[in-house]
């Protein structure tokens, strides 16, 4: 069994070492379930492959702690090493060290000052319709209930607040099919789309800061596609845009602004996919608590994460956990074990009070 009171590093590692690609958590999620309800005195059920756990001391206020228990297709990187300062696998930043420092303070606070609800769900590496917090959110929504919800994705020991939308969209251009050789009489698809290239690269994103965090605006070209042969001017062609906007965006007013951009062109603006951000919300009171056992070491978060769920239920969320996201994904994945502890520390003062 997992033991949850271990050092966290140690916990760790014993993570990474269990296989839990996305669609493939059971066996984690076993082993997760079994060790809280044999370490804890929380009250443990079991969603598909996502364990929850909760207390009920009737405290004022109420946090979640939330990670995902699933990774990408391992890379060589299975079993975990260890060095004096790093814990090298898959998984180990993003975010099984999270979920380690979530387990451990769930077995040895005792009397936490709020109540906690801790959620470890699957599939969130993937398709959103597949992740395991949607289905919670549909199928057990009082779980969902809280003052703050605190998701273990790797911030760099920084508490990352709320996190940007995305919105896609394709810009398509038509034209004139014709023979290479006589271009003249033909009219070229993608000749259309250098002006939007061009605004592209003269686009100067916004700067806008949100409860002391500065988020910064980006729209990028993705994808290309057009052409039909090597000697034939092609009639239709488009240009696939990516848009992060800062959270007091709506997506439809991301979309607005997208349109806007390319305004007068002759392209039409479709909408292929969008998520919302999630405002910090780091003056409500559980969130400031928190920004302060932090010592104030905050920074808005580039990405969107599953906080912009909890957001949308109305619940302040941050993004807080050990490990370098730019880490996250690669074959030689660490998390330093200096990092977890000041986590497990911080988070310690501030469940306990």
């Amino acid at each position: 069994m997992l033991d949850l009171r271990a050092d966290p590093a140690v916990l760790t590692a014993a993570l990474i070492d269990i296989p839990s690609v996305s669609r493939d958590e059971k066996r984690i999620a076993d082993e997760v379930e079994a060790a809280l309800r044999g370490q804890t005195s929380y009250q443990v059920i079991r969603s598909g492959d996502a364990v929850l756990a909760r207390t009920d001391f009737g405290r004022p206020s109420r946090v979640i702690l939330a990670g995902h228990l699933d990774t990408v297709p391992i890379a060589d990187n299975v079993p975990s090493r260890r060095d004096a300062d790093h814990i090298y696998g898959c998984g180990a930043a993003d975010m099984k060290s999270g979920d380690a420092v979530f387990l451990h303070l769930a077995a040895t606070v005792a009397e936490p000052v709020h109540d906690v609800t801790l959620i470890l769900y699957e599939c969130e590496e993937i398709e959103s319709k597949a992740n395991g917090l949607g289905r919670i959110e549909r199928e057990l929504p009082d779980w969902l209930r809280a003052d703050v919800a605190i998701l273990g994705e790797p911030s760099g020991g920084y508490i990352e607040a709320g996190c940007q939308g995305t919105l896609r969209a394709v810009l398509s251009a038509t034209g004139t099919r014709a023979h290479s050789a006589r271009s003249w009489l033909g009219d070229n698809a993608i000749h259309k789309l250098a002006p939007v290239l061009e605004r592209l690269a003269a686009y100067d994103g916004r700067v806008v800061d949100i409860d002391g965090c500065t988020y910064r605006e980006g729209l990028s070209a993705v994808r290309v596609d057009g052409g039909v042969a090597g000697n034939v001017i092609p009639d239709a062609a488009s240009l696939t845009v990516n848009f992060r906007f800062a959270p007091d965006r709506t997506p439809e007013a991301a979309l607005a602004h997208v349109r806007e951009v390319f305004g007068g062109l002759d392209v039409e603006v479709e909408q292929t996919d969008a998520a919302p951000g999630a405002l910090p919300g780091l003056h409500h009171p559980p969130a400031a608590a928190l920004v302060d056992a932090a010592h104030g070491m905050v920074r808005a978060k580039f990405g969107w994460t599953d906080v912009a769920r909890f957001a949308a239920l109305g619940i302040p969320a941050v993004n807080y956990g050990p490990g370098d996201p730019n880490l996250a994904h690669r074959r030689d994945e660490w998390v330093s074990v200096a990092q977890i502890g000041v986590v497990t520390a911080t988070l310690r003062r501030y469940l306990g009070g």
